[in-house]
């Protein structure tokens, strides 16, 4: 069904519904991330959730992130090896059950197994989405298409949180997780009917032990990753050796790919400039904008008292921006090359960033708001270029490879940053508290120098006496964003260095391998 001719120099016919498939099946995924954020009080609630606990919750999200980051380059093969519309079916009936267990999870342990299963639905979903878009539109289009997938990512950023802060106002907490599941039954139904099938022609041996290599680096490397954020430092036994046993595997992935004569995933790649230097910024524009984004939830909701949906639509000015700027992206690129593009993108992100450094507890929204506008601007034209740029130096039958690629970048990359940033954040947060909580019974002491979260649980309790605590928490907390931010504003600023010194510009072409006479007269990079 949906027919499996692609003329590689004219593209599908059907390539713009077929694009718009591509972004509704994505949606359950990028909603999820973000709509979850919202429901966690919710779930930890006794009475309206589940009564999980802080190491629950951070499981229940941890758990997901862990398995789906370690199987988007498994899927990203199977599917250019088995079919990319098959491995797409497979993951959105898996997503669908898997948020259907999730909505209806009895203990926090469940929610944890279900939401691990989810990861490889969406491990799978992700990396197809790209590589079919890849495959359906000839090189000159794949930019503006890339473009426009990356804004649909932006919607869905958007109104996750929206959606999200709409639910627990009417349902319970569940129905954050069931609300994926028409999207996916109807999503099903579009790919069956629209989506051709296509897959790498050339069907070279299997490399299992490769495979093997990435899935257990890349789960060790972010284990390794999300216990910084569960302790809040990366001075621990727990953090290091996995990480750095990942790392060491990921380097044995490299040296063993790199000998065989049929690689998973051809390290040579890496010798052209345009490619390794889209992958470096894909990761440093998550791990710089994903720490910060992540903390001004809380910041939102607990500092400035804002309700769950109050919350989601101030983070409309972020995603509306990249819903704007994202499909222009490849015209911009044309016009004045990736190079410098790239680099003034970075810089503006840097500037939006170190914005921050300035916010304060009673800072006016509209400048809050146009910070997050300018940086979803910004974002809207590098990531979009990035992405176009790895798309383009693989050659079409390895797009899922190549999807993946960069979906394992921007999962890493964005993990790390929420992880890092959130170290230097608790260690400035509890640094601020630890003078301000004399007097305290031991335990509420602790929940209020742990987390801005446990000082708001303890201090409703007390009165005008938590009135003052909260206060000075809520100042710390600020106190703890500056150092965030400034630390974002730092990696930022170091990827507009790298897109200047090694991005390609606008006078140099990169054609990929096995690109036809037409792909060649039209590559742009």
């Amino acid at each position: 069904m949906g027919g499996n001719i692609v003329e590689p120099d004219s593209g599908h016919p059907r390539r713009w519904q077929i694009l718009g498939v591509m972004v509704f099946s994505l949606l359950a995924v990028v909603l999820d991330n973000t709509i979850l954020n919202v429901a966690i009080k919710t779930i930890a609630d006794p009475v309206h959730g589940l009564g999980a606990t802080q190491g629950e919750l951070e499981w229940a999200m941890n758990s997901y992130t862990l398995v789906f980051a370690g199987l988007l380059f498994t899927f990203g093969v199977l599917g250019d090896r088995y079919g990319r519309k098959r491995m797409l079916l497979i993951g959105m009936i898996l997503f669908g059950l898997a948020s259907l267990a999730s909505a209806y999870a009895q203990d926090p342990m469940q929610l944890i197994v279900a939401r691990a299963l989810m990861g490889i639905g969406g491990a799978a979903i992700m990396p197809a989405t790209l590589a079919i878009i890849s495959n359906v539109f000839p090189l000159h289009e794949r930019g503006r298409a890339i473009g426009v997938w990356a804004g649909g990512v932006g919607i869905a950023v958007a109104i996750g949180p929206i959606t999200g802060g709409l639910l627990l106002e009417h349902f319970w907490w569940g129905s954050v997780f069931l609300i994926n599941v028409p999207i996916v039954l109807l999503a099903i139904v579009l790919i069956a009917s629209l989506v051709p099938d296509s897959k790498d022609p050339h069907r070279a041996a299997l490399d299992p032990v490769g495979v093997l290599l990435s899935i257990l680096g890349l789960v060790a490397l972010v284990y390794g990753i999300v216990r910084i954020t569960e302790l809040g430092t990366a001075a621990d036994v727990t953090v290091i050796v996995p990480s750095a046993i990942g790392l060491a595997i990921l380097a044995a992935f490299v040296w063993y790919e790199s000998r065989i004569d049929h690689p998973a995933f051809d390290v040579r790649n890496f010798r052209n400039a345009g490619f390794s230097t889209a992958i470096i910024t894909v990761g440093l524009v998550f791990f710089a904008a994903m720490g910060v984004l992540f903390f001004l939830a809380f910041y939102w909701q607990i500092v400035r008292g804002f309700s769950p949906l109050q919350s989601g639509a101030l983070v409309l000015p972020f995603a509306v921006a990249q819903l704007l700027f994202s499909p222009q992206s490849a015209r911009v690129v044309e016009r004045f090359g990736a190079r410098a593009v790239g680099t003034v993108s970075m810089l503006v992100i840097a500037v939006a960033l170190a914005g921050y450094v300035f916010a304060e507890a009673d800072t006016p929204l509209w400048i809050l708001l146009v910070l997050g506008f300018v940086q979803g601007a910004a974002m809207a034209n590098i990531l979009p270029t990035s992405t176009t740029a790895i798309m383009n130096a693989l050659p079409r039958e390895k797009a899922g490879v190549g999807s993946s690629m960069s979906n394992v970048v921007r999962q890493v990359g964005g993990t790390l940053g929420i992880a890092v940033l959130g170290a230097a954040l608790s260690a400035s947060y509890r640094g601020n508290m630890e003078g301000q909580v004399t007097g305290l019974p031991p335990e509420a002491a602790h929940a209020v120098t742990e987390s801005i979260a446990g000082a708001a649980a303890v201090t409703e309790r007390m009165g005008a006496q938590g009135a003052a605590l909260m206060d000075a928490a809520n100042d710390a907390f600020v106190t703890g964003i500056h150092w965030a931010a400034a630390g974002s504003a730092l990696v930022a600023l170091i990827g507009a260095l790298v897109v200047a010194r090694w991005m390609p510009g606008k006078s140099a072409k990169y054609v990929p391998a096995h690109a036809t006479d037409v792909e060649r007269e039209s590559a742009v990079v």
